[in-house]
């Protein structure tokens, strides 16, 4: 193999495997030992060596064997919002620090059986909610303290968040990928604070089951891959029905996202919202924006103004019904059945209030009041109703949009990713970083983000957001743009 392992990517790596030119066990080997090498960045929450390379035997007896999966022997590591068998499911609380899940969520699963290798699982902001992957309460793997997780670029800034784990472990080539989350752009927007492709499909595709819920009509799953080709590989073996186990997964076959990869761009028809390049957006990140949107105009793209005027009012609107969600599945963590239960206590509400008060975070506690309050009576009417209305006004938003358009693009947040600490505890700022995101997840629309320059040293990301069910086209676009460009190949120094 020309290049290293660690910068060999989903395809390439599965090419090699089957061809036998390396094998499931040295590869995982590999990974292992990088991971060691850079647990500063605090990636990782939890390793365990012999479970992974006892499936990596697995991987290499079924390749021997023949009939294997089409990504037998692949390593992939999982965000900590899914639950497995094999290691802890914490959801980056304390709340769930003990916890083991005696399943795996269908995600892990599907991809397990595509004989994908499970490296370990990925640090998050606590059950999914922050936008930098400082809201985190578990320590990673090899440190005895909590810590934020590092953007290898610059170690001093944010990954963005919630799947921060997720995108350092691909930025930094510890996982040649990684599933994530994206319930307001957790997948896209540290994809875009890393230099790597995160795509978030149409809601409903990927089976929520085994997903630690944090909004329910909302969450979705996605992969995090180094290309656009890689994803489509891996968002092959994710998505499908799970009716039995996911009332929200939709009844859609399984499809083959990669059958367009080499389509021609010539007439695509590329919406631009003036919202998305306004105000607010720093210099540099227009500027990669704009260099983006050129080179698929030379591809045979043709650039369309458009209009998503509710833009502003996604901010609201989502930290609205983001938070009643939350308030609602979160109630479950009461210290009864499982999870974390205050040591000493009077009586059963003493219990339930020490629990989570230790439990709970105080992103995931302001959330969880927040919450309870637009729905308490007197107040339900006047936000939660109003949030759900404005929430559809945003879906048709798109719709019209779609109309003069193939699929939307601009820029996955208005800044590069920020230093560590700099939005000083304030939670609006980093709502704030969210406004490009949000609409699409609000209308369940797929999105992803795709490297395209750099403002400053600090990865630049484009967004692409499509119509449902246009994950194929997403995929397309994105990978012609990686054919034409080297920005997704581009790697932090020393890694």
């Amino acid at each position: 193999m020309s290049a290293p392992l660690h910068h060999r990517g989903v395809a390439d790596l599965a090419r090699a495997l089957a061809a036998r030119e390396v094998s499931a066990e040295e590869t995982a080997r590999h990974f292992l030992g990088r991971m060691k090498a850079h647990q500063d960045l605090a990636a990782f929450v939890s390793v365990d060596e012999e479970a992974t390379l006892a499936q990596a035997r697995a991987a290499d007896a079924a390749l021997a064997a023949g009939g294997a999966g089409a990504l037998a022997g692949v390593p992939i590591a999982h965000k900590d919002i899914f639950v497995t068998t094999g290691w802890p499911s914490t959801a980056g609380s304390r709340m769930l620090a003990d916890y083991r899940s005696p399943f795996d969520a269908t995600v892990v699963r599907k991809l397990a059986e595509a004989g994908m290798v499970t490296l370990g699982k990925l640090s998050c902001d606590e059950f999914a909610m922050g936008s930098a992957n400082e809201n985190v309460a578990v320590p990673a793997a090899g440190l005895d303290a909590v810590s934020p997780v590092r953007n290898p670029w610059d170690r001093e800034r944010v990954p963005g968040g919630s799947s921060g784990g997720s995108a350092v472990a691909v930025a930094a080539a510890l996982a040649p990928a990684a599933t994530g989350t994206d319930t307001g752009g957790s997948i896209r927007q540290p994809a875009s604070f890393c230099g790597i492709t995160g795509i978030k499909p149409t809601y409903g595709r990927a089976s929520r089951y085994g997903m630690i819920a944090f909004a329910s009509s909302l969450d979705q799953a996605g992969p995090m891959a180094r290309s656009a080709e890689d994803c489509a590989l891996l968002l092959s073996a994710m998505c499908g029905p799970d009716p039995d186990r996911d009332s929200t997964s939709l009844d859609v076959p399984a499809e083959d996202f990669s059958r367009q990869l080499h389509a021609s761009l010539e007439g695509l028809r590329i919406g631009v919202p003036k919202e998305f390049v306004g105000e607010g957006v720093a210099p540099g990140v227009r500027a990669a924006i704009e260099a983006a949107l050129a080179e698929y105009e030379k591809l045979g793209a043709r650039r369309v103004e458009v209009s998503l005027p509710r833009t502003e009012l996604s901010i609201p609107v989502y930290y609205i019904l983001a938070a009643a969600e939350a308030s609602s599945n979160l109630s479950r963590f009461d210290g009864v059945k499982f999870g974390h239960r205050a040591a000493q206590y009077k009586d059963l509400a003493e219990m339930y209030a020490k629990t989570r008060a230790e439990g709970f975070g105080d992103e995931v506690k302001r959330r969880i009041m927040i919450g309870t309050y637009v729905l308490s009576h007197g107040y339900y009417d006047a936000y939660y109703l109003q949030a759900q209305k404005v929430r559809r006004m945003i879906a048709d938003d798109f719709q019209q949009a779609f109309r003069d358009c193939d699929l939307i693009a601009g820029p996955a947040a208005p800044t590069v990713a920020w230093k560590i600490g700099e939005h000083g505890g304030d939670p609006v700022a980093d709502y704030l970083a969210d406004v490009f995101t949000l609409p699409a997840s609000l209308a369940g629309l797929p999105g992803m983000s795709v490297p395209c320059g750099f403002d400053g040293r600090m990865p630049v990301g484009l967004q692409l957001i499509g119509n449902y069910f246009g994950e194929a086209t997403l995929l397309n676009a994105a990978h012609r743009f990686q054919q034409a460009t080297d920005w997704h190949q581009k790697t932090p120094e020393g890694f």
